[in-house]
């Protein structure tokens, strides 16, 4: 099928959403998204921030959308004409969309150990507005103790559902959920239940948040500070890919390997993630590229840096061979009486 973001054309399979199309194409046309990820059946939908405008529904049916679709749920047409970052609508609508989800989200980036890889700042960044309209006071909820691996911080929360469905689908045994309704709705385990199998870190991973975090980690370390180093070990649980963060050669955190969009490509057992915290215990193949820029990409080596050249007069930097001759102490020849006190050893 045939389908055009933002003036690009390209053809996909039938049944291919039209961020999947998005993504193919690459650039700044990717919609954003919080809640849908691609490892994960039947997410999407849910937080809005992917919205698009369909200008041409179809070859066999030309007729626009009349209102903004989620691009994670709506599937192409062949002939379909779709505007995202070109879109005015679609613009004020993720404004719109960012500001919501600002509503009852506490700033606490200085302290938080998702600031600098948050899927939430970089939304913000881009979309959101230095002022707010929001007087009453924020939503907020009791410290809750859902197992020794995880921190769970509910007023972070989102409610991507993301967590709830990698344990739904990766487990057997899942002991959390959304409990209650509309805006009493909140991330809770049955009858304080501790989080505990095999597979209950990739829950870290794929929040987009700082609402679930890593409590080996936590306040340790800046992410920017840390190296991140492509790894493996030989595991009989998980695929035992991981991606090592480091700061010299101590392992801080150890995590699943991400694409450019921030999803796990193979979920990983939490032996591999929280038991194995030597150097000994890993094969370490290089250090991680990052195919998108990030605060995290700021920092790593993997890049070539371009020699700084400035084009500009000789005599504006480096001044006249006169006058560096004269302020050079040891380019200016010393006087027959300095070389007799010299001499002398009286200086």
């Amino acid at each position: 099928m045939k389908v055009t973001i933002d003036g690009q054309e390209i053809h996909v399979e039938p049944g291919t959403t039209i961020l999947q199309a998005a993504r193919m194409i690459g650039g700044e046309s990717v919609p954003p998204a919080m809640c849908y990820y691609s490892k994960l059946k039947g997410s999407g939908g849910k937080c809005r921030c992917c919205l698009v405008e369909v200008s041409k529904g179809s070859d066999a049916n030309p007729t626009p959308m009349p209102k903004l679709v989620a691009s994670c749920v709506t599937g192409v047409m062949d002939g379909m004409e779709v505007k995202s970052i070109t879109s005015e609508r679609v613009i004020d609508a993720r404004k719109s969309v960012t500001e919501f989800l600002l509503i009852n989200h506490p700033l606490d980036c200085p302290i938080c150990d998702q600031a600098g890889e948050c899927d939430l700042q970089n939304l913000s960044f881009k979309h959101g507005s230095a002022n707010t309209r929001f007087i009453e006071e924020k939503r907020t909820y009791e410290p809750e103790n859902i197992g020794d691996k995880i921190q769970l911080h509910m007023n972070r929360c989102i409610l991507c559902y993301r967590c709830v469905m990698v344990a739904d689908q990766l487990t057997d045994g899942r002991v959390h959920g959304v409990l209650n309704r509309g805006d009493h709705s909140q991330i809770s385990t049955y009858i304080s239940e501790a989080i505990n199998n095999e597979f209950s870190g990739n829950m870290i991973d794929v929040c987009p948040v700082g609402a679930l975090t890593d409590k080996t980690f936590r306040f340790k370390q800046r992410v920017w500070f840390n190296k991140p180093y492509n790894a493996h070990r030989d595991c009989d649980k998980c695929c035992g890919k991981t991606t090592l963060w480091m700061f010299g050669n101590e392992i801080q955190r150890v995590t699943a390997r991400k694409d450019e969009y921030h999803e796990v490509e193979d979920f990983i057992c939490n032996e591999c993630r929280f038991e194995h915290k030597k150097v000994e215990d890993w094969v370490i193949e290089g250090p991680r590229k990052f195919e998108k820029d990030s605060v995290i990409n700021q920092n790593n080596y993997t890049r070539k840096i371009e020699k700084v050249t400035l084009e500009t007069e000789k005599q504006i930097l480096l001044g006249r061979e006169q006058d560096r001759k004269k302020i050079s102490m040891k380019a200016v020849p010393l006087k027959k009486e300095e070389e007799e006190i010299f001499k002398e050893g009286n200086i």
